[in-house]
């Protein structure tokens, strides 16, 4: 497998990722596996994901997502777009997944200036 775009690994990767026909295990176990068949793509690109978090009670999943991801401007477009989708599609109860890492542009759509480096000007 090659690696991706910056922001589209999880998107542009041949997975085969089905744990919803298996036997149940926890919540956890389950986000676990795919994220170690995900994780591959991910690295291609020089980040990576660590699982921090995973609250049975409301789907959520907490992760972090480090190395080159940090950096990335196209992060939250990887986090929502591919990781987020993965795992909803393919864990049963899964309802988000939410980075509490740093990244290039935590609070703000994908091009939006950081808040604390002044104000934007359009023209």
């Amino acid at each position: 497998m090659g690696g991706g775009v910056c922001g589209r690994c999880c998107e542009n990767e041949a997975m085969s990722i089905d744990v919803t026909t298996e036997a149940t295990p926890g919540l956890r176990a389950r986000v676990e596996k795919v994220i170690e068949i995900i994780r591959p793509a991910i690295q291609a690109d020089d980040g990576d994901i660590e699982l921090h978090d995973v609250d049975e009670a409301t789907g959520e999943v907490t992760v972090e997502l480090v190395g080159a991801c940090t950096t990335c401007p196209a992060s939250d477009q990887t986090l929502k777009a591919g990781i987020e989708r993965i795992l909803r599609d393919r864990v049963d109860g899964v309802t988000s997944v939410r980075n509490v890492g740093e990244t290039a542009n935590p609070d703000g759509p994908i091009g939006a200036p950081d808040p604390d480096e002044g104000t934007a000007v359009f023209l």
